[in-house]
């Protein structure tokens, strides 16, 4: 008997079981809990995520789906005019479906497992070793399931920006194939590389990033991306039927303001939950994600009374979401004085791409994808290169202590190029594959008619 005792001890040891954690280590483990650092204790009696910053993700998670449904959803539907509205919900609801299986499937491991520089192995193929354990390369104190969920949320509303320019004219099933090739050739590749644990432009936490850019929540990854493929896109596609001849104007501002309301409130748990933590990084986040959005929309508003002698309800919109994609990759690198700098320039720059620049070459960009997702998203890249310092986030002193405030803008060029030239080849490839295979367009016919009764037998409105 005290031989299989004597056993069962030495087995304990050898796997850590009986490594009791010293009072000093248990201490120092709760201190790492409310700091956000790394674990200490070797066998923490809190094994687990720390249920505060865990609770913060689950809701920031929840927040980032709200943006896609219903917020961008009511956004681009009220944009729309009457007989296409059902078709903008149903192409953010068959996005989210799609994305979902597809980052169940391989997705998340090739954006999150290691791999190479430029994309992820298959490590977390159908989602497996993906549990409550936190994995630390990305948190110490949250879920990896977490984790996982929160950034499929960021998958799905990323391909459904690119709707936006495309709306009212293009086939269902055509979006559909477009999108799941995408996430494939564009999203995963370029998600990874900015912020997998060994990706390429990981310049905050790989110390072996060829490119030492930053992006704390996807002014490449989300808004560059979306917004350069949605103008290509729109190209090839051509213009709809009756464009600068026809009215075309928004069906419902009311939806449109509800909807950029819901896109407000939620973008809180796209930035400030890209912190990973309940911590300052992501207070300073929701910070300066509120003070860029408030002023880009009175910016706006101010060159809209400037220019027209009105400030409309679109203009206020079309402000508070240019504000939040120019901050957005800047949020938790900068103060709140550079957040006003942000939310200045957010207001002008947008709006004289979405106002002058496409009158002038005359693309059909129908909700403005282009104009204010990619304009905007590179304008905001490369202010954070300038803006950033530690003194908003203490981990940009880690690898990157001799270029921020220095040259830390040539990084984001380069983070920059690459994006602008991944999101259009990778586009032009894709949308002529698609139209070779099922074709882009619906029929004149169907297009005149509306996408709603033709392509899902149903209508938004039903007035008699």
């Amino acid at each position: 008997m005290r031989i299989f005792l004597l056993i069962f001890l030495a087995a304990g040891l050898t796997t850590g079981w009986a490594a009791e954690p010293t009072l000093e280590q248990r201490v120092a483990d709760l201190e790492a809990y409310m700091n956000n650092a790394a674990r200490v204790a070797t066998a923490s009696h809190v094994a687990g995520p720390g249920p505060g910053h865990n609770a913060w993700m689950m809701a920031s998670a929840a927040l980032v789906l709200f943006m896609t449904l219903p917020g961008l959803a009511l956004f681009y539907g009220g944009l729309v005019r009457q007989k296409n509205v059902l078709s903008v919900l149903a192409q953010c609801l068959g996005i989210a479906g799609l994305v979902t299986i597809l980052w169940w499937a391989v997705g998340y491991s090739l954006v999150f497992a290691p791999g190479t520089p430029w994309l992820g192995g298959l490590k977390f193929a159908f989602l497996r070793g993906v549990g409550s354990a936190p994995n630390t390369d990305y948190g110490a104190w949250v879920s990896h399931s977490t984790f996982a969920m929160y950034q499929m949320m960021f998958a799905i509303i990323t391909p459904a920006l690119i709707i936006g320019a495309i709306a009212e004219r293009m086939k269902f099933a055509a979006v559909m194939l477009f999108v799941a090739l995408w996430m494939f050739i564009v999203y995963f590749p370029l998600a990874h590389m900015v912020w997998g644990v060994d990706g390429l432009m990981n310049g905050v936490w790989n110390a072996n990033a060829k490119v030492k850019s930053i992006d704390f929540a996807g002014g490449t990854v989300v808004h560059m991306s979306s917004g350069w493929s949605a103008l290509v896109l729109c190209l090839i596609v051509g213009k709809r039927l009756g464009f600068g001849k026809e009215i075309m104007a928004p069906h419902s501002m009311v939806l449109c303001m509800v909807g950029t309301g819901m896109l407000w409130v939620g973008w809180y748990g796209f930035n400030a939950g890209s912190a990973v933590a309940a911590d300052g990084i992501a207070s300073n986040a929701f910070m300066t994600t509120t003070l860029a959005a408030a002023v880009a929309s009175a910016t706006w508003a101010a060159c809209e009374l400037i220019t027209r002698g009105k400030a409309s309800i679109l203009g206020f919109c079309s402000g508070v979401v240019a504000g939040l994609v120019v901050v957005t990759p800047a949020c938790g690198f900068v103060t709140p004085t550079g957040a006003i700098i942000i939310g200045v320039l957010a207001g002008i720059v947008p709006f004289l791409a979405v106002v002058k620049l496409k009158a002038k070459l005359g693309y059909d960009d129908a909700l403005d994808t282009f104009g204010v997702h990619a304009v905007g998203g590179t304008l905001g890249a490369l202010l954070t290169g300038f803006l950033a310092t530690a003194d908003a986030n203490p981990n940009l002193a880690a690898n990157l202590k001799d270029i921020v405030g220095r040259t830390l803008w040539l990084h984001q060029l380069a983070a920059m190029g690459l994006t602008l030239v991944l999101s259009v080849g990778a586009t032009v490839v894709i949308a002529h594959a698609v139209k070779a295979a099922i074709g882009l367009r619906p029929t004149s016919d169907v297009e005149r008619q509306g996408l709603d009764i033709n392509e899902h037998g149903e209508e938004g409105y039903l007035l008699e």
